[in-house]
C-alpha cells in the first residue's frame, strides 16, 4: 500500500506528511539551541508578520471578509512555516529552551557574565554549532510536534480544540525538559509563598542548607521571569495597553495573529538589551481573541474594550504563572505560553456552552 494513503494513528495525518514534519522538526530544534530560544521566537514573529501580511493583502486582491473564520487557523506562511517545524514555538523556541536546561547542568562553565540567574535559564544564549547541545534541540523538537499533533487531535470537544494546543506544548515541553535533565519540577519558594516576590526584591541568596544544590550557589532565592514586569498593577496597565492594540489590529485587518508577530518581533530589542522592554505577544494575542468573540455580538467599540480586557487578564495570567512555575527551580517555563494556554481553555468553554459566538482561532 502507497505510503500517501498511510496514516498515522490517532493524528490522522498521512505518513508521509508526518515524516516531513518530525525530520524538519529534527532541524527546527537544533536551529533553535544553535541560534537561542529568544532569538527563535523573534524569527517567529517576522515569518507570522510576513505570512499575515500576505494574508491581508490577499483578502484585499479577492474582496474576501477579511475575518477568520472560526476553526480556521491561519493557513500559508503563518501555519505552516510560522507556528510550523521552521520557527513553530514548539519546536525552535522550545528546542532552545531544552538546549539552555541540558547547558545549565552540562556546560556551566559557558555561562556567560552578567547573568544573574540559572545559566539553564538563559533562553537568550546562542549554543552555536556544539553537536551534543543541537542534538538536544532537536530531540525537542520532535518531542514538539509529536505533543502537538496528540493535542490537537485528542482535545477537542464539538469540534472545538479546548486550548491552544502550540503554548501547551511549549508548556509541557519546558516542563519535560526540567524532568529529563534533573531540575526541581516546580522548585520551592523562599518567602511566605510561591506568590512572594519579596526575597527577590531584599536580593536574599538562595539558601544552600537542607540539601540544596551548590549549583545555586551565589544565587538570588527568587527569580522573576521579568524583573521589569512582574508588579501586578504595571502587568495590568501594559495588558490593557497591548490588548487594546491587538484588538484594533484585528479590527482593522481581520488578522488575529499580526498583533502576536509585532510583539514577537519586538522583542529583538530584549535580546539587545533594552533596558525595561516589555514582553507582550500573550497580551496582543488574546487581546484580538477578545474582539473576536465580542464584536459579532456587539460590535466595534465595546469588541475593542473587551479586547483591554482580555489584554489585562492574559498579562495577569502571565504573572501568576510566572511565580508559580518559573521563579522558584533552574530552567525556562515561558509564561505567555502558560498564558495562553489557559486563556484559550477559558474561551472553549464559554464556546461550547454557548456564551461565546466562537472560540477565537481555535
Amino acid at each position: 500500500m502507497s505510503g500517501l494513503l498511510l496514516t498515522v494513528p490517532v493524528i490522522g495525518m498521512p505518513v508521509e506528511q508526518f515524516l516531513l514534519l518530525i525530520i524538519t522538526a529534527l532541524a527546527g530544534g537544533a536551529f533553535g539551541a544553535a541560534i537561542g530560544a529568544l532569538p527563535a521566537f523573534v524569527f517567529t514573529g517576522f515569518v507570522v508578520f510576513l505570512g499575515e501580511g500576505v494574508a491581508i493583502l490577499q483578502r484585499q486582491v479577492t474582496g474576501q471578509i477579511g475575518a477568520i473564520e472560526p476553526g480556521q487557523l491561519a493557513t500559508g506562511i503563518t501555519g505552516v512555516l510560522g507556528f510550523g517545524a521552521i520557527t513553530g514555538p514548539h519546536i525552535a523556541f522550545a528546542g532552545g529552551v531544552a538546549a539552555s536546561a541540558y547547558a545549565g547542568k552540562k556546560y556551566p562553565e559557558m555561562e556567560p557574565a552578567g547573568w544573574d540567574y540559572h545559566f539553564g535559564k538563559n533562553i537568550l544564549y546562542a549554543f552555536g554549532t556544539k553537536p551534543d547541545i543541537l542534538a538536544v534541540g532537536a530531540i525537542f523538537g520532535v518531542l514538539g510536534v509529536v505533543i502537538n499533533q496528540l493535542s490537537a487531535s485528542l482535545l477537542v470537544v464539538s469540534g472545538t480544540g479546548v486550548t491552544d494546543s502550540i503554548a501547551l506544548t511549549v508548556v509541557l515541553s519546558a516542563f519535560i525538559a526540567r524532568a529529563a535533565f534533573g531540575y526541581p519540577i516546580v522548585g520551592s519558594p523562599n518567602g511566605s509563598g510561591y506568590l512572594d516576590m519579596s526575597p527577590f526584591e531584599n536580593e536574599e541568596p538562595h539558601p544552600q542548607a537542607d540539601g540544596g544544590p551548590e549549583e545555586h550557589a551565589g544565587r538570588l532565592a527568587t527569580e522573576p521571569w521579568l524583573p521589569q514586569q512582574y508588579k501586578w498593577l504595571n502587568v495590568a496597565v501594559i495588558g490593557v495597553v497591548g490588548g487594546l492594540l491587538g484588538g484594533y489590529i484585528w479590527i482593522q485587518t481581520g488578522s488575529i495573529f499580526l498583533g502576536y508577530a509585532i510583539s514577537a518581533m519586538s522583542l529583538l530589542f530584549l535580546q539587545l538589551g533594552v533596558e525595561n522592554f516589555p514582553v507582550t505577544h500573550h497580551i496582543t494575542l488574546i487581546g484580538a481573541v477578545g474582539a473576536v468573540v465580542v464584536d459579532p455580538i456587539a460590535g466595534s467599540v465595546v469588541a475593542l474594550l473587551a479586547a483591554g480586557a482580555f489584554g489585562a487578564v492574559s498579562g495577569l495570567l502571565g504573572e501568576v504563572t510566572q511565580r508559580l512555575f518559573y521563579s522558584h527551580s533552574g530552567t525556562h517555563v515561558d509564561p505567555p505560553a502558560m498564558a495562553i494556554a489557559i486563556a484559550m481553555v477559558a474561551v472553549a468553554i464559554l464556546s461550547i456552552l454557548g456564551i461565546l459566538p466562537n472560540a477565537g482561532y481555535l
